[in-house]
């Protein structure tokens, strides 16, 4: 029972901060007419610069929004796979905490290798695969949204509440509940706890806690535009787009992701293997890297923080791995989330491999 309690919990996060997301992206094109999304698309490197961007950002927060981008046609598949190598999960947080110096060497070291390889993956792969075809209609405008912008957003009024709609009202409480979860912490991961517990009295701008706390700030304007905008777009781009098409698909998928994640890791002991064999042990951290979940990477950042592994063993687990980042990639698109991962560890073994070989 409290595996599947720790795994809806979870579930519960990544779908909340995931729809946040989208909603939030939702709103900028709508009100920017479509234009940022035009001007995204037109550069192919400042898609896979603005991926890294969002995947070196501690946690999981910038991952679910290079997802959102992926899933809606806005970022390339070089840029998708650029978040995945720069991102750390919130193992990010733990490294922060214990060794902080080497923790900003390594998240610039991962932003580089992201960059290279994602901008090479674009120039290889010329031609869009079915695979980036993943949204059903993607952040479109609608003619409605057009005379709205053109008439001085005369739709967007918080009179807007006193005209009952249910999509409004559901979605409202949603994200309340959500924000109230993320205020009190019900959302905290336990190696999060640790690492506060072992620093206790240092304040730490980006742990897990300050990081959740400011997003649920962020995400206060979410409530706002929501209660605000006229029903056309709670009804069409809200509730229709991002609400009933990706919420359940989100949700189901990470939670039985999660679930079996969680159950295959309660019979397995990760700490007792050996750091003896170096080449060995970067090999099980690219393996390893490949679960699409935070937890079971932390025994290589303990690992070297007490110097038993080299830098190449934590350099090729943190490429390898995502955290819960590609978790919702892998409800909107399992060929694609299989694609992107074999990469990824492709990418850690030659990486962490080539590292150890020059001596680091």
């Amino acid at each position: 029972m409290h595996i599947i309690a720790e795994s809806f919990l979870n579930a519960v996060m990544v779908t909340g901060l995931v729809i946040i997301m989208m909603l939030m992206l939702e709103y900028i094109n709508v009100s920017s007419q479509g234009r940022w999304a035009t001007r995204l698309r037109s550069s192919s490197f400042g898609q896979v610069l603005l991926g890294a961007l969002l995947g070196v950002f501690p946690g999981c927060v910038g991952g679910f929004a290079a997802v959102s981008l992926y899933s809606h046609k806005m970022l390339s598949f070089g840029a998708l796979v650029a978040m995945l190598i720069a991102s750390s999960g919130d193992e990010s947080f733990v490294m922060l905490a214990m060794f902080p110096g080497k923790a900003l060497l390594l998240f610039a070291a991962l932003l580089a290798v992201g960059i290279v390889s994602g901008v090479t993956i674009d120039r290889l792969r010329r031609k869009p695969s079915r695979d980036e075809e993943l949204c059903c209609e993607g952040y479109n405008v609608h003619d409605e949204d057009i005379h709205e912008h053109q008439s001085h957003h005369k739709g967007r009024s918080i009179s807007n509440l006193l005209h009952f709609d249910w999509r409004r009202i559901v979605i409202l409480a949603g994200i309340l509940l959500f924000v109230a979860g993320l205020v009190f912490g019900l959302f905290e991961h336990s190696h999060g706890e640790a690492a506060a517990e072992e620093h206790h009295g240092h304040f730490n701008l980006f742990d897990e806690y300050w990081i959740n706390l400011i997003f649920a700030v962020i995400s206060v304007f979410a409530i706002w535009f929501t209660a605000v905008s006229d029903s056309h777009f709670v009804k069409e781009h809200l509730w229709n787009h991002i609400v009933r098409r990706h919420v359940p698909s989100v949700f189901l998928w990470t939670f039985g992701a999660l679930l079996a994640i969680e159950l295959g890791l309660h019979y397995l002991n990760l700490e007792s293997w050996t750091s003896d064999n170096i080449p060995l042990m970067i090999l099980l951290a690219v393996l390893i890297g490949l679960i699409p979940d935070s937890g079971p990477h932390l025994i290589f950042v303990t690992m070297f923080a007490g110097g038993m592994v080299p830098f190449s063993v934590l350099l090729a687990s943190s490429i390898s791995q995502d955290g819960h980042a590609a978790l919702p990639l892998l409800a909107e698109t399992k060929s694609g989330f299989v694609k992107a991962k074999a990469i990824n560890a492709l990418i850690a073994a030659i990486v962490g491999y080539g590292v150890y070989f020059l001596g680091a």
